[in-house]
């Protein structure tokens, strides 16, 4: 591996912590954060070295996103998803890392891979692409984007990079939680022609298709982007846990709330230990595929499903930590803007996410371990 440094954001946290608010208000990350995770390194830490990135190893990547969000989930989330970009426009190849970062190695990208309101024609040079796409975290501050279609003739997803100057933000995101997130409607009226070396199938990904010297980019696209929309609740439900701490004293409007209580203490030392559990247990899996990587062998598909399944998993695990918590934080957490109650709220609208359902990542993985054939190409 080229580069295993660890990304710093320590001096960040605070700042990040003090700006969360504003983002939760404005229903978007502030200029501010975006600036700070930039200085951090974070959008171009998975980008080659040849571009002015930083190749970083993905499981010091990951540690970086669990500090942060357990700071602010939003900037976790929006450090992920933005952040892992420039190792899928790798996959691509050359050109199509030109066209983004030719010019500076912070560029960001934002995304939609959702493709069922896009339109496609293929035309000899590529394809001509149209649409609507929802959830596009980030995109505010983004300048180019990756959206995902099906086309003519597939079944499997290809992901398209598109300038943001041939797209339209539509403000739709009015939720309950991550509001930080800024994710956007994404709206192509005309359509913009995507030339071949802008398009990333979805079995090169899953088959380790790329042209790039570091062999880690050999490492399947889907159990990393996954890992992003996962890992900022392993740092939220940290952050849950200490909120509850902090407020766990004996008080006038919650006697019950005693360092004695035994359900209290059952419950942090439940939560602390799946919390703690989840995460490394995560990073050993992604340590495992990069060590895959590094050696050249191939990753069995078995052992993708096992990873796969697992990090799908996260975000249930991380509620269950969460709910033990809320679910004794007394009568303050009600009250709109409970610290808590807001982490709450996140961790349990990230389950939304696609990516986040366990139930057809554990049949998958079952039928494998019987011996059946994988129905899961994105891992």
């Amino acid at each position: 591996m080229q580069n295993t440094s660890t990304l710093d954001v320590q001096p960040i946290l605070a700042d990040v912590a003090r700006l969360a608010p504003q983002a939760r208000a404005q229903r978007h990350m502030t200029p501010e954060v975006i600036e700070l995770l930039t200085k951090a390194g974070l959008f171009r830490a998975m980008l080659p070295r040849k571009f002015g990135g930083l190749e970083l190893e993905p499981t010091a990547f990951f540690r970086a996103l669990i500090q942060i969000a357990e700071s602010d989930m939003s900037a976790g989330w929006i450090g992920g998803v933005v952040g892992i970009h420039p190792f899928q426009i790798a996959l691509m190849g050359d050109a199509a890392l030109s066209d983004v970062y030719g010019s500076s190695p912070d560029v960001r990208v934002s995304s939609s891979y959702n493709p069922s309101g896009s339109r496609t024609v293929t035309t000899s040079e590529g394809l001509l692409l149209s649409g609507r796409w929802a959830w596009s975290s980030g995109c505010q501050h983004s300048d180019w984007l990756l959206l995902g279609a099906v086309e003519e003739g597939d079944t499997l997803l290809s992901t398209c990079l598109v300038p943001m100057s041939a797209c339209r933000i539509e403000d739709t995101w009015h939720t309950m939680g991550l509001q930080g997130t800024g994710s956007n409607d994404i709206v192509i009226a005309e359509p913009v022609l995507v030339p071949r070396y802008r398009i990333h199938r979805q079995m090169d990904g899953f088959n380790g298709v790329q042209s790039q010297e570091n062999p880690m980019y050999a490492i399947p696209w889907g159990q990393l982007f996954a890992g992003c929309v996962a890992v900022p609740t392993i740092g939220a439900a940290r952050h849950a846990l200490r909120a509850f701490a902090a407020n766990a004293n004996p008080s006038t409007v919650d006697v019950s709330k005693l360092h004695g209580d035994p359900d209290i203490l059952r419950r942090v030392a439940e939560a602390s230990a799946l919390i703690d559990e989840t995460e490394a247990a995560f990073l050993r899996n992604i340590a495992g595929l990069v060590a895959a990587a590094e050696k050249g062998e191939e990753i069995p598909l078995l052992e993708r499903a096992r990873c796969r399944y697992f990090t799908g998993s996260i975000v249930s695990k991380m509620i269950t930590a969460v709910d033990l918590l809320f679910d004794a934080a007394g009568g303050r957490s009600v009250f709109s803007g409970a610290e808590i109650q807001n982490i709450w709220h996140d961790i349990h609208i990230t389950r939304a996410h696609v990516a986040n359902n366990p139930v057809p990542l554990a049949r998958n993985y079952g039928n494998m371990l019987l011996g059946g054939e994988t129905r899961d190409y994105f891992m």
